[in-house]
């Protein structure tokens, strides 16, 4: 089964580097696991995937990236 990219590229910049930000909270924020959530957004974003929006049927990319 090929999973089709649902996330516009300007989304997936913007996920990436959120994710990061969230996943930097390890080297300067308090001692904990949350920073692990940050990983979420950095591989979807990586991937281009985001199964909640498969889930729901949303697609943020063009209409002229799908052909």
């Amino acid at each position: 089964m090929k999973l089709s990219t649902n996330i516009g590229n300007k989304e997936r910049v913007v996920r990436i580097f959120v994710g990061l930000a969230i996943a930097s909270l390890a080297f300067w924020g308090p001692a904990n696991m949350w920073f692990l959530l940050g990983l979420i957004p950095v591989m979807t974003g990586v991937v281009g995937w985001c199964p909640p929006y498969q889930l729901l049927h949303i697609n943020t990319k063009s209409k002229s990236a799908h052909q």
